[in-house]
């Protein structure tokens, strides 16, 4: 028995922040309902990534859709209405991250749904939190990376912003989400009483720079310092940072200069035995370092510190990943399947509970694809 299995979420989110977060909840055995709008869905159906597609919606959306059931409604219709609010009557969980008051004029706000269910724990996701002049404004990934400082941290110093090759803020966003809502869920346990659990792109987005936005705080506002050469972090001294070798890249981590420079044979190292210059001279460290590692391969690298416990990898290619036997033993591909037998691969929820991998064998609905069977079960 999954931990979540006999709460009802209903999910009225789009894109990706709102439906990742159900998706979890799928995943740890909560049944999900996605309310979408007839015939189309939601946006994010057609929201792609390389242009790939299967059975008529995007890979995207497949992928953070999964494991749930579809239920097409027309919220400006009123007998959709009364349906989804019969729904709602019934629901532990509802997430949605529709602008400022779009549910509000619906009557399905936090105010109103907590009428219709006092036990409901109602998810709200915004882009800039619901005051201020930012408050109304498209909550997109990459502008809240842009507006959150964030794409000043990589890069090397010459380079301009630059921006994570992932929809970070979307997937911490909806993490955030399924922590609150838990949370709420384990309060309600106590209390018998719902709540409302607010999060937003931005607030995600300073959050995971908490600690270097804490150091900002406190060393008088200086401006983040990229390392020019192989920047890894903005905040971290030599030798951390991605290094050519011979025949692909090496990863050093945190670890003593010196020490590395016996390791790996490179005396001009040892010119820096006061831990303070592997900030203040990093730069120059890395040059040594990077002229040093082209002379030999990765894995003659590996083979001297790994034995000597100093912290570091080889940059691996997702096809050297999915070839080696720690991917492997992960077992961290499933196939999800569509009620019409399409199927697709992805990955699995990354949680084992009682030492059981989480994983599920269905995909993502069809718009309103299971709107009979719901509405037999729930008398609608």
């Amino acid at each position: 028995m999954k931990p979540l299995e006999g709460l009802l979420v209903l999910d009225f989110s789009q894109f990706l922040a709102g439906p990742s977060a159900a998706l979890r909840l799928a995943d740890l055995g909560a049944e999900v309902i996605k309310v979408e709008r007839p015939v189309t869905g939601e946006t994010g159906r057609q929201l792609y990534i390389s242009n790939l597609a299967l059975d008529g919606d995007s890979t995207l959306f497949h992928t953070i859709n999964r494991n749930k059931r579809g239920y097409a409604a027309d919220l400006k219709n009123p007998e959709h209405l009364e349906k989804v609010r019969r729904l709602v009557e019934r629901a532990d969980v509802l997430i949605q991250n529709f602008r400022p008051g779009v549910m509000d004029r619906i009557g399905l706000d936090y105010a109103s749904a907590s009428k219709l269910n006092p036990r409901l724990v109602y998810g709200s996701v915004s882009g800039y939190g619901n005051e201020g002049p930012w408050a109304d404004l498209p909550g997109q990934d990459l502008l809240a990376q842009s507006r959150s400082g964030f794409a000043w941290l990589s890069g090397d110093a010459d380079d301009g912003p630059t921006p994570c090759g992932l929809a970070i803020a979307d997937m911490l966003t909806g993490a955030h989400l399924v922590q609150g809502l838990l949370a709420c869920l384990v309060r309600r346990g106590v209390t018998g009483r719902g709540g409302l659990v607010e999060v937003s792109l931005l607030e995600s987005m300073l959050d995971i720079q908490f600690e270097v936005l804490t150091t900002h705080l406190n060393d008088g506002g200086k401006p983040p310092q990229r390392s020019a050469v192989n920047n890894a972090h903005a905040y971290l001294g030599a030798p951390y940072g991605i290094y050519r070798t011979a025949d692909g890249y090496l990863a050093l981590a945190m670890g003593s200069v010196t020490r590395l420079g016996e390791l790996l044979g490179c005396d001009a190292l040892a010119a820096y035995a006061d831990p303070a210059s592997w900030f203040t001279e990093r730069d120059r460290i890395k040059v040594h370092l990077a002229e040093h590692l082209t002379g030999g391969t990765t894995q003659a690298w590996l083979d001297r510190l790994v034995p000597a416990d100093y912290w570091c990898a080889p940059v691996l290619t997702w096809t050297d990943l999915m070839a080696s036997d720690a991917f492997r033993v992960l077992d961290f591909v499933q196939e999800v399947q569509r009620d019409n037998g399409v199927t697709l691969k992805t990955t699995r929820c990354p949680i084992s509970i009682d030492g059981a991998r989480m994983t599920a064998r269905r995909g993502a609905p069809k718009p309103g694809e299971h709107n009979a069977a719901i509405e037999r079960e729930f008398g609608l």
